[in-house]
C-alpha cells in the first residue's frame, strides 16, 4: 500500500468511526427534540436552544481554550515520542481544567440574576439559569477529557463517549422532560454533559496513571503558562462564536418570538447535527496529525486536499437528499408546525458546501498555532452572519438567518483559503475543484427544482444523492485499495453506473 492510499485508509477509518458514533448520536438527539418539539412546541425548543448556548458560551469563557490547546500540546509530545512531556501534559490538563470549571460555574451562578434580566429579558427564568452553572463546569471538564483523548488520537474511545452520551443523555432527557415537562427542561439540557463527563472520566482513568511519580509545580506553571498564552486567542474566537449564536437567538427572539426562535432552532440543529460526522472526525483525526505535519509544507498540502475530498465525498449525498426532502424532514424530526423552517434549512444547506470546504483550511491556522489570526477570521466570520441577520430579519423574517448563514461562508472560505496559501503554500488538487464544482451544481439544480414543485425537488434530490453516493464509493474504494465490504459495495455501484450508462445509450 503506498503512503497516499495509506493516509486515506486512515482518514476513511476515523471518519467511520466517528461518523457511526455520531449518527447514533444524531439518531438519539432528533428522538429527543421530537419528544420535545411534540410535548412543547417551537416555544420550548427555542428555550432549549438558547439555555445550552447560554452555559456553552460561558464554559468557552472558562475553558480559556484549553480543550484545543491541550490537544495540540498532547499531540505535539506524543508526535515526539516524550512520555514525560505527555506526563506533564496531562497532570497540567487535569488541575488546570479542575481549576477553570469550578471557578467558571461559581462566576456563572454568581451572574445568575442578571444574566436572566438582561439576556434572556425575563427573571423569572433566575432559578433556571442558576442550574445552568452546573453545565459550565461539566462543559469544560468534559473538554478537557476530550483534548487529551483527541491528543492521544484515542478515536475508539471518543466515539464511545460521543455514542454513550448521545444515547443515554437523550434516553435521561426524555424521561425527565415526561416526568416533569417545565423543570425537565433544564435536566434535559444539563445532563448529555453529565453523562460525557462520567463516561469520559472511565477512558480517562484507563490510561493508567501518568508516567513519573510527579511533576514539580513550576514545570505544570510552564505548561499552563504556554496553554493561557496560546488558549486565549482559541477562547476568544469560541467566545466569539457563542456569542455570535446567541446575538441571533436574541435578535430572532424579540423582532418574530420564541415560535420563530424555535424555527430557527429546529433548521439549526439538523444543519450542524449531520455535518457532525464531519467536523467530530476532523476534529480527532485530522487536526492532531496537521498539527505533526504542519511544519513540512508539501505533506501538510497533500493532508488537506485529502480530508477535503473525503469531507465532499461523504456530504455531498447526505446533503442533496436533505435538500430535495426538506418539507419531509422538518415533518418527520419536528412536526407540522416547524414547516416554516423548511425555508431556513434550505438555505444553510447551500451554505454547507462552502463551510465543508473552509473547515480543512481554518485547521491549518490552528495547527500552526496562529491563534491571533484564527481569531481574526472568526470575528470576521461571525460578524457577518450576525449583520446579515440582523438587516434581513425585518425584511425576510426568519428566512433571513439561512440567507445570512450562505453569505458568510461564500464571504469566509476564499478568506481562509488565502491565508492558508500564504502560510503553507496551499492549492486544491484538480480532483477536489472538479468535485467541490459538481456538488455546487448537484446543489442548486436540486434547490431550484424544490422551489419549484415539492416532488420534483424531491425526486432529483433523492436520485442524485444515490449517484454521488455511488461515485462516493468508487473514489473511496480506488484510493483506499479496498476489498471487503467497500470493495464489494464499489463494484455494485460500478455495475450500477455502467448499466444506467447502458440504458441511457440504448434510449438515444
Amino acid at each position: 500500500m503506498n503512503e497516499s492510499s495509506y493516509r486515506y485508509r486512515n482518514i476513511l477509518r476515523s471518519t467511520s468511526i466517528m461518523g457511526g458514533a455520531q449518527v447514533i448520536s444524531i439518531l438519539a438527539s432528533i428522538g429527543k427534540m421530537k419528544f420535545a418539539a411534540v410535548l412543547l412546541g417551537p416555544a420550548g425548543v427555542g428555550l432549549f436552544g438558547i439555555y445550552t448556548n447560554l452555559f456553552q458560551t460561558a464554559a468557552a469563557i472558562a475553558s480559556l481554550g484549553i480543550s484545543n490547546v491541550g490537544t495540540r500540546q498532547v499531540a505535539a509530545a506524543n508526535a515526539n515520542s516524550s512520555e514525560l512531556g505527555v506526563a506533564r501534559t496531562r497532570r497540567a490538563l487535569f488541575w488546570g481544567a479542575l481549576a477553570l470549571a469550578s471557578a467558571g460555574g461559581l462566576i456563572f451562578w454568581l451572574l445568575s440574576g442578571w444574566i436572566a434580566r438582561v439576556v434572556l429579558s425575563d427573571s423569572s427564568l433566575t432559578n433556571d439559569v442558576r442550574w445552568l452553572a452546573l453545565g459550565v463546569t461539566l462543559t469544560v471538564a468534559a473538554g478537557s477529557q476530550i483534548a487529551l483523548l483527541t491528543g492521544l488520537h484515542r478515536v475508539t474511545d471518543l466515539a464511545r463517549i460521543n455514542i454513550g452520551a448521545g444515547v443515554i443523555g437523550g434516553l435521561l432527557g426524555v424521561l425527565a422532560l415526561w416526568l416533569w415537562p417545565r423543570q425537565g427542561l433544564i435536566v434535559m439540557t444539563l445532563i448529555t454533559p453529565l453523562v460525557a463527563v462520567l463516561i469520559g472520566l472511565i477512558f480517562v482513568l484507563r490510561l493508567g496513571r501518568p508516567t513519573g511519580s510527579h511533576t514539580p509545580v513550576h514545570q505544570m506553571a510552564e505548561e499552563w503558562r504556554a496553554m493561557v498564552r496560546l488558549g486565549l486567542p482559541f477562547m476568544a474566537s469560541s467566545l466569539v462564536t457563542m456569542l455570535g449564536q446567541l446575538a441571533i437567538r436574541t435578535l430572532v427572539q424579540r423582532g418574530l418570538g420564541t415560535n420563530a426562535l424555535g424555527q430557527f432552532q429546529a433548521a439549526w440543529t439538523i444543519g450542524m447535527t449531520y455535518l457532525g460526522v464531519i467536523v467530530g472526525a476532523m476534529a480527532t483525526d485530522y487536526y492532531p496529525r496537521l498539527t505533526a505535519a504542519i511544519r513540512e509544507r508539501a505533506v501538510a498540502v497533500k493532508l488537506i486536499n485529502e480530508q477535503t475530498e473525503v469531507a465532499l465525498l461523504l456530504c455531498a449525498p447526505a446533503l442533496l437528499g436533505m435538500l430535495g426532502l426538506t418539507p419531509w424532514v422538518m415533518r418527520v424530526l419536528y412536526s407540522p408546525e416547524f414547516e416554516p423552517a423548511s425555508e431556513v434549512l434550505r438555505w444553510q444547506l447551500l451554505g454547507d458546501i462552502p463551510k465543508v470546504l473552509s473547515f480543512p483550511l481554518a485547521f491549518v491556522l490552528l495547527a500552526s498555532g496562529a491563534g491571533k489570526t484564527y481569531l481574526a477570521t472568526e470575528i470576521f466570520g461571525m460578524g457577518i452572519l450576525v449583520i446579515g441577520v440582523f438587516i434581513g430579519l425585518p425584511i425576510l423574517g426568519v428566512k433571513s438567518t439561512g440567507v445570512a448563514f450562505l453569505a458568510t461562508y461564500l464571504l469566509y472560505l476564499p478568506l481562509v483559503w488565502w491565508l492558508a496559501r500564504r502560510r503553507i503554500g496551499f492549492r486544491w488538487t484538480p480532483t477536489v475543484r472538479i468535485q467541490a464544482l459538481a456538488v455546487v451544481a448537484a446543489a442548486v439544480a436540486v434547490d431550484i427544482a424544490a422551489r419549484w414543485s415539492d416532488p420534483l425537488g424531491a425526486g432529483l434530490g433523492v436520485g442524485l444523492a444515490v449517484l454521488f453516493g455511488i461515485g462516493a464509493l468508487s473514489r473511496l474504494s480506488a484510493v483506499v485499495g479496498a476489498g471487503g465490504r467497500l470493495g464489494r459495495l464499489a463494484a455494485i455501484g460500478e455495475k450500477a453506473k455502467f448499466k444506467l450508462a447502458r440504458r441511457k445509450m440504448n434510449r438515444d
